[in-house]
């Protein structure tokens, strides 16, 4: 069984070998993420060129990712590296303290509007959660505050307001530098960070055409103020991701698992991407072998339609960067095995359609979805056909057949669609046929006899002209 749902892997030092990351590639890969947060440009190129060179050695198309780290709110260094808190003890953030010289007392904050942003009565979250503060009074600059929940707080550890509500901007000069740079060596995707309104992403997207870039933009939903807006900022997205750490600091992990499931499902119905991530097999950073709880996560979210899982520092720094990418196929398979592939389904079923190739998609799988059909081929220029195609659950496999290597390398982000590069020889129906078929014979996808489905449009190199949908068998001797 072929894999539909797709997997994205962080790059880090433990893929850094060209030996492993074929390992890793070969895996199961499909889309590699950049971690801007971490690193230099220079490393970045790095390992951007070591997975170009090592992608097409093994003859796959592999797109790439890059998540700008955007304004994490973090306390600064403290004297000693760390101190220990209990519940009770007073201590203070204070954007004006001087870097190194936190202590028991208080420390420091990279962010210099916290003093405005916050109220007496609001609660503090540092270290994704794990110690809890209480804001008593402020003075200045300076945020008192009582223990609730203490342990050992250490340099750089991340704050969030539990509900959300801290003001900082989406992008940072740090992150309008990565876009560049993005832009620059041809990133496919672009991640913005702490994503608050549509307008976040459209800034974005500005900058990055601005600086030449032809990446689409991925919305990370992680503050509560995004989640008021959801439907614009999906809107004005090509894809988005649950991350699921901050948002979960700030709205509660109570609610998480439902919200996740909203998202999934707004975004596949408004027909975009979406990217389940952020701890889905965080054992395995340290474990050969994911726990029961972290197999049930992704395959609920295989279940719910996400069209991509996302690992972190399990291949970035982890010890089994290759097992990791391995069990996440395999519990992906695991898990689309169970869906109800075929059938009747309601997608858009109460909606106009506002462009041709939309209406061409949804008819090609409300058909193949009746009819015993062996795979779906589009000719495409820019993938939008197979995005609307994937968001209809089928087992049928779709592929994406295009001259372009940006248009392949985007389409691996779609669950269900597969990248296979074909150019145009003849527009004679009878040659196009047969040259099609030889490719699909080629790479082993079908046998002769199958029925397949294919859609193209009349205008060879116009991106959105896709008109047309045909039933056809596979017979090379036409």
């Amino acid at each position: 069984m072929q894999r539909r749902t797709k997997i994205v892997a962080t790059l880090g030092p433990s893929t850094d070998d060209p030996a492993v990351l074929r390992e890793v590639i070969e895996a199961g890969l499909d889309v590699a993420r950049f971690n801007f947060s971490h690193g230099d440009l220079d490393e970045q190129r790095a390992r951007l060129e070591n997975l170009r060179k090592v992608s097409a050695d093994c003859n796959r198309v592999v797109g790439v990712i890059g998540d700008l780290q955007g304004p994490k709110i973090r306390i600064r260094r403290f004297q000693n590296k760390s101190v220990t808190l209990s519940k009770g003890d007073k201590f203070f953030l204070d954007p004006s303290l001087e870097d190194f010289a936190g202590n028991n007392e208080g420390v420091g904050v990279a962010y210099q509007d916290l003093h405005i942003d916050v109220a007496s009565g609001d609660i503090l979250l540092l270290n994704d959660g794990q110690m809890t503060l209480k804001v008593d009074r402020i003075e200045g600059t300076r945020v008192h505050t009582t223990v609730v929940i203490g342990g050992v707080l250490s340099d750089h550890k991340g704050i969030n307001r539990e509900g959300g509500g801290l003001s900082a901007p989406a992008l940072t000069d740090k992150d309008r530098s990565d876009i560049r740079f993005a832009a620059e060596v041809g990133m496919d995707y672009v991640a913005i960070s702490f994503v608050r309104s549509a307008e976040d992403v459209r800034e974005a997207r500005r900058l990055l055409e601005e600086a030449g870039g032809k990446g689409k933009i991925i919305a990370k939903i992680e503050r509560v103020e995004a989640l008021d807006c959801i439907d614009e900022i999906i809107e004005a997205s090509d894809a988005v991701m649950v991350a699921r750490g901050d948002l979960g600091v700030e709205m509660g992990y109570a609610e998480l698992t439902g919200m996740q499931k909203h998202i999934i499902r707004r975004t596949r119905y408004m027909n975009k991407i979406v990217i389940t991530a952020t701890q889905m097999m965080e054992s395995m950073i340290l474990s050969p072998i994911p726990t029961r709880a972290e197999v049930s996560d992704v395959a609920n979210a295989v279940m719910d339609g996400t069209d991509a899982v996302m690992l972190s520092a399990e291949t970035a720094v982890g010890r089994y960067p290759v097992a990791v990418v391995k069990a996440m196929s395999d519990v992906c398979v695991g898990a689309e095995k169970h869906l109800l592939a075929r059938g009747r389904t309601s997608h858009r079923l109460d909606d106009r359609f506002m462009e041709v190739d939309e209406a061409i998609a949804m008819a090609v799988m409300y058909t193949a979805n009746h009819l015993d059909v062996r795979a779906i081929i589009a000719l495409t220029e820019s993938g939008s056909t197979t995005l609307w195609m994937s968001r209809i659950r089928s087992d049928i496999p779709i592929y994406a057949f295009t001259p372009h290597d940006a248009t392949s390398r985007r389409v691996t982000l779609c669950r269900g669609v597969y990248p296979v590069s074909f150019t145009i020889q003849s527009t004679d129906t009878r040659l196009l046929y047969r040259d099609i078929f030889s490719t699909l014979l080629s790479h082993k996808l079908v046998e002769e006899g199958d029925r397949v489905i294919f859609t193209k449009g009349d205008l060879d190199g116009v991106s959105g002209s896709t008109n047309s949908m045909q039933i056809v068998e596979v017979n090379t001797s036409i």
